[in-house]
């Protein structure tokens, strides 16, 4: 353990062992990594806990430089435990490097059967006494790990004072299918609305498919293809992504005495937008989150996209019509494409296979549910449909919902004190 300051935070790194699986609590262990966060003045030791549980799956929890952001409110009255969930960050990572050591696909797969929510939530059950002394704590949970504070609710509600979700209340019966049948036609809004606000950008994305569909570069050892341009559409959840993507578009091409080519500044970025290579499980876990009901996802958004021929840019390019980017999907030639992900597609396939996973919530004690709930709704989020977010505040007891479009998905990141401070007063009864 050891210790650090910050600009207005003093830092304590933590490291804790926890089973693999947690039904042979006897068995394999690994490590779980947190970082402590406590304002500067030595008063933290008497604050209670908050347990920052980030998005993903598959990324680590934020590293702030100092009492930015949400961080520097939290600490004003709490003592902050920002957690690396299992395999990511420092906490065992699970990507092409490591998981080998696991031995074959199939050992990986199943080793990777025990990082979905369930697990993260037995492992914050068996930090929480350590350093509260038994004490409940708050949780604060952005996107997926919103979705693991729900489960938190379902599975362990005595471990917990308060809970905060940001842009993070999944539903709570549906297949992966239904999930994606609801977002593609978030995401084609959302790429009408940047079309609407740059509509030069209607030639620009037609002109870099073209190039993609005859070139096929490689950047670093990423290849670059139509559908890994089309999925920049990431970016759109966010805030500020519309004029991210727009700055990247504009200086797509080059000219070079062999022609104009694809610049290199552009394809590095591209990369850089689209590679895995810092978070593999968000591809290898995306669609397992929602894995429930003895029903495979079976790569959901692949074949849920064929009910949405107009994302084809093979298609579009037929015609005179605009390609249109997509957003937080997951399939199959990602493995193929990014060199951070290949050696791991077979591990994917028999993920994408697996029909056993256990059930995530339970809805008649969400249903009675006795512990104070706040959760920011982003209108039309790109990421987590409202509707369906909407249909789960419903069904958990007094939780307390503020729907805003003020913000994307990213507003616990952009509105940082303000969105913590107006769940802070949801729970407390304040508005």
């Amino acid at each position: 353990m050891s210790s650090y300051r910050h600009p207005g935070i003093v830092f304590t790194d933590r490291y804790f062992t926890v089973p693999l699986d947690h039904g042979d609590p006897g068995g394999e262990q690994i490590e779980i990594f947190g970082r402590e966060a406590v304002a500067s003045g030595g008063t933290g030791a008497e604050l209670p806990w908050l347990v920052y549980l980030e998005g993903g799956p598959g990324f680590g929890a934020r590293r702030f430089i100092g009492a930015e952001a949400w961080l520097g409110r939290a600490v004003r009255e709490f003592r902050v435990l920002l957690l690396d969930q299992r395999g990511t960050g420092l906490s065992t990572p699970a990507n092409r490097q490591t998981l080998p050591l696991r031995g074959g696909p199939r050992e990986q797969a199943d080793y990777l059967a025990h990082f979905r929510s369930d697990a993260i939530v037995r492992d914050c059950e068996l930090i929480r006494p350590q350093l509260t002394g038994g004490e409940p704590w708050t949780v604060l949970g952005q996107s997926f790990g919103g979705f693991c504070a729900v489960r938190y609710l379902s599975a362990a509600p005595e471990g917990l004072s308060t809970v905060l979700i940001t842009g993070g209340l999944p539903s709570l019966d549906a297949h992966a299918d239904d999930v994606y049948r609801a977002a593609y036609p978030r995401i084609e809004r959302k790429v009408a609305a940047h079309y609407a606000r740059y509509p030069q950008d209607v030639e620009r994305a037609r002109e870099i498919t073209a190039h993609l569909a005859e070139h096929r570069p490689e950047s670093a050892g990423h290849r670059l293809t139509p559908e890994g341009f089309q999925s920049l559409g990431i970016l759109l959840g966010g805030g500020s992504g519309s004029h991210q993507l727009h700055y990247l578009l504009e200086n797509a091409f080059v000219r070079t005495p062999l022609g104009t080519e694809l610049s290199d500044a552009f394809q590095e970025a591209v990369r850089a937008a689209t590679s895995f290579a810092g978070h593999p499980l968000y591809a290898l876990m995306h669609e397992a989150i929602y894995g429930q009901g003895g029903r495979p996802t079976g790569w959901s958004a692949e074949r849920v996209r064929a009910e949405f021929p107009q994302f084809d840019a093979a298609e579009a390019l037929k015609g005179d019509g605009p390609v249109l980017f997509t957003g937080e999907t997951i399939h199959p030639w990602h493995f193929e494409v990014d060199p951070a992900l290949r050696p791991l597609r077979e591990t994917a396939e028999l993920l994408a296979a697996r029909a056993d996973w256990a059930p995530l919530y339970d809805t008649e004690r969400l249903a009675a549910n006795q512990v104070p709930v706040a959760a920011a709704v982003y209108h039309d989020d790109m990421y987590v449909d409202t509707e369906h977010a909407l249909r789960t505040a419903a069904s958990i007891r007094g939780l307390r919902t503020w729907v805003t479009n003020e913000y994307e998905h990213d507003g616990l990141r952009a509105g940082g004190p303000r969105v913590l401070d107006r769940l802070l007063a949801l729970v407390r009864d304040e508005v």
